[in-house]
C-alpha cells in the first residue's frame, strides 16, 4: 500500500479520486463516459468540446453532445469560444437550464482549422481577449455556483510560451482550477510532455489546483506525475482509448492500492460489446450509426491481443450488433492480458509542425481590428480536441 492521494476540489465539487477524463472529439460522448464510469466513480468525465456559438444557436448535434446520463455527476461540459459575449451567452444557457455542474474552457486545441482563426492554443497569446473570455465565463457560471476550469498547452511553440501568463490570468479571473497539457501546439502529440513545466505552473499558482496532462498511459504514470510535479490531479486522454478500465487503475492507485485491471480477451470483448450497446442507445436505436462510431475504437481495444488481421478488418467494418456478436465470438476469450504489448501510447502522435495562425498573429499580443473580425468567425464549423 502506498500513501493515498488527497481528493481534488473543483469549486463546490470534491472528486474522491483526483482524475479527469480529457475531452476528446468523437470519443468522450455520453456512451464512452458511461462505460468509463462503470469502472470507476470519484473522478470527472468531460464531454466532447462544443463551440459556444453552436450552443447559443442550439444546433441539434451540439445539444446532443451536452446531454448527460441521469446519474452522471458532476456533469462536465467543455466549451470553445473566441468571443466574450458569445461565451457568456453559452455559459448562461448551460447554467440557467441546469445542463452542467462544471464548465471547462478549451484554449489548448492545436488543430489547424482552429488555430488559423486565432482559437484554441493560439488564443492565450492575445492576453486581453483570453482574459475577457475567462472572466465572462466565470461571471455567468458563478451565479449558479458552477465552477469554471481552463485547459491549456504550454504555448504556440518554443518561442511563444503562454502557460504561465495564461495561468495567472485565469486565476485572477476566478477559475477553480487550471489543467496543463505539457506540450506546445507545434508539438501536437509528438515527443514527450514536459512535466517539469507542470511543476512550474503549480508553483506559480499555488494554492489554486493545477492538473497535469500528457503521457499518462498507466496508473503508475499518474502517480509519478503527481510526485514529480506536485500537481493536484491528472487529466487522462489517449491513455484510456480502448482501455476504459484505466480509471479503475487510477482510482486504486490514488487510494494507495496496488490492484490493477488485467482483463483477458473475453472481458475486453464484453467491454467492447457494452460500448456498442451504449452507442446505439445514444443514437436512438440506430445500429448502423452506433457501429460506425465504434469502428475507430476496435484497434485500441485489441491492441496486443491475438486476433488476426482478417478479423480485425471485419470488425473495423461492423454495421450491426448481430454482426458484432458473430465476430466477437471468433475471439479466444481465454487469451490473457498481453501486458506491455497492450499498454503504452495509443492514438496518433503525429510530428511537430508549424502552427497555422492568422496573418500577423505573433506580431503583438494585442488584437488588431482585422484580427478581431477574424476571430469572430473562428467558432463557425469548428471541431477538434
Amino acid at each position: 500500500m502506498s500513501t493515498p492521494t488527497p481528493p481534488l476540489r473543483i469549486g463546490r465539487h470534491t472528486l474522491g479520486s483526483p482524475f479527469v477524463l480529457a475531452p476528446m472529439a468523437g470519443i468522450t460522448n455520453r456512451a464512452f463516459r458511461r462505460l468509463c464510469r462503470e469502472y470507476a466513480g470519484g473522478g470527472a468525465y468531460v464531454s466532447e468540446m462544443v463551440t459556444s456559438r453552436a450552443l447559443v444557436e442550439r444546433h441539434p448535434e451540439t445539444m446532443r453532445l451536452v446531454e448527460h446520463d441521469p446519474d452522471e455527476h458532476p456533469r462536465s461540459v467543455q466549451l470553445y469560444g473566441v468571443d466574450p459575449v458569445v461565451m457568456a451567452a453559452a455559459v448562461r444557457l448551460l447554467v440557467e437550464e441546469d445542463r452542467a455542474d462544471h464548465i471547462d474552457l478549451n484554449v489548448g486545441c492545436p488543430v489547424p482549422k482552429v488555430t488559423r482563426k486565432g482559437g484554441g492554443a493560439a488564443l492565450p497569446w492575445k492576453k486581453d481577449l483570453f482574459a475577457a473570455i475567462v472572466r465572462a465565463a466565470v461571471r455567468e457560471a458563478s451565479r449558479y455556483d458552477v465552477p469554471v476550469t481552463v485547459k491549456m498547452r504550454l504555448g504556440i511553440d518554443e518561442d511563444h510560451l503562454t502557460f504561465l501568463d495564461a495561468g495567472r490570468a485565469a486565476r485572477d479571473a476566478g477559475v477553480a482550477a487550471v489543467a496543463l497539457h505539457a506540450r506546445t501546439a507545434a508539438q501536437h502529440y509528438s515527443g514527450h510532455a514536459r512535466w517539469e513545466e507542470i511543476a512550474r505552473l503549480k508553483e506559480a499558482l499555488d494554492p489554486l489546483p493545477v492538473l497535469g496532462n500528457g503521457d499518462i498511459w498507466s496508473a503508475e504514470d499518474a502517480l509519478a506525475m503527481v510526485a514529480q510535479t506536485g500537481c493536484d490531479g491528472v487529466v487522462v486522454g489517449r491513455g484510456c482509448l480502448g482501455r476504459p478500465w484505466l480509471f479503475a487503475d487510477l482510482a486504486a492507485a490514488f487510494a494507495g492500492s496496488p490492484s490493477r485491471v488485467t482483463p483477458a480477451l473475453g472481458e475486453v470483448a464484453a467491454a467492447l460489446r457494452r460500448h456498442a450497446t451504449y452507442l446505439v442507445e445514444m443514437y436512438d436505436g440506430e445500429e448502423l450509426l452506433g457501429c460506425r462510431d465504434l469502428r475507430k475504437h476496435i484497434a485500441w481495444y485489441l491492441k496486443g491481443f491475438p486476433a488476426g488481421s482478417t478479423l480485425r478488418t471485419e470488425l473495423a467494418l461492423v454495421d450491426s450488433l448481430d454482426r458484432l456478436d458473430d465476430l466477437l465470438a471468433r475471439l479466444d476469450p481465454s487469451a490473457p492480458w498481453p501486458g506491455s504489448d497492450a499498454e503504452g501510447p495509443r492514438g496518433r502522435a503525429g510530428t511537430p509542425k508549424t502552427v497555422a495562425l492568422p496573418e500577423g498573429w505573433l506580431d503583438s499580443q494585442e488584437l488588431t481590428a482585422a484580427q478581431r473580425v477574424l476571430v469572430g468567425q473562428a467558432e463557425l464549423s469548428v471541431s477538434g480536441g
